[in-house]
């Protein structure tokens, strides 16, 4: 308002044909409503995400410290295989020191990464698991079950409940017979009929 305005009470601005506008109290009350509900649908759903990003900071941060040698362990992995072909190849000389150092040397590198979680995967004469056994070849033997483990070219490690790197395996598979070939033929015969 200006100062040239003179200011005007109900009667008089009533009186002039200007009216007031107010809300009704209903109407006010339903608009102070309506908006302190959506204020707390957002306060509800920004602490939901709030909750459910600590949640994940927290895994993260359990994870980077379970996992955080991950590398370092991967990368000994080799030095580990070549103690145990040192061994395996001194396996005529047994009492000499060399052959006692790099045992003793061994078995306290396991030990020591066995503590940060990693573990070996068993595999010989075990069932084949794509998930812990990668598979070079297939043997037919008959002396084990089908897809079974024979052999084990490369040790495989876990870390925790990770797979590492898995084991270098080869798998049995039934001999063939030749009459398992004929019905094979025949079937694929009465197929392409």
């Amino acid at each position: 308002m200006s100062e040239d305005q003179p200011i005007l009470n109900k009667e008089e601005s009533e009186a002039e044909g200007t009216e007031t506008v107010q809300e009704e109290p209903d109407e006010d009350k339903d608009r102070l409503t309506s908006e302190l509900q959506e204020i707390n649908d957002k306060y509800v759903r920004l602490y939901a995400e709030f909750e459910n990003y600590k949640k994940r900071i927290n895994k993260d941060k359990e994870e980077l410290v379970r996992y955080g040698n991950e590398s370092l362990i991967f990368e000994l992995l080799p030095v580990i295989d070549n103690l145990e072909m040192a061994l395996k190849h001194s396996s005529h000389d047994l009492n000499t020191g060399i052959v006692q150092g790099v045992e003793i040397t061994l078995k306290e590198l396991q030990r020591v990464l066995e503590k940060f979680g990693l573990s070996p995967i068993d595999a010989s004469g075990k069932p084949f698991d794509p998930t812990v056994h990668h598979a070079m070849t297939q043997v037919e033997r008959d002396d084990v079950e089908e897809k079974t483990v024979v052999e084990e070219f490369r040790k495989g490690y876990m870390l925790w409940d990770k797979v590492l790197r898995p084991s270098l395996v080869a798998v049995s598979k039934k001999p063939f017979t030749g009459q398992e070939k004929t019905e094979e033929q025949i079937e694929i015969i009465e197929e392409e009929s």
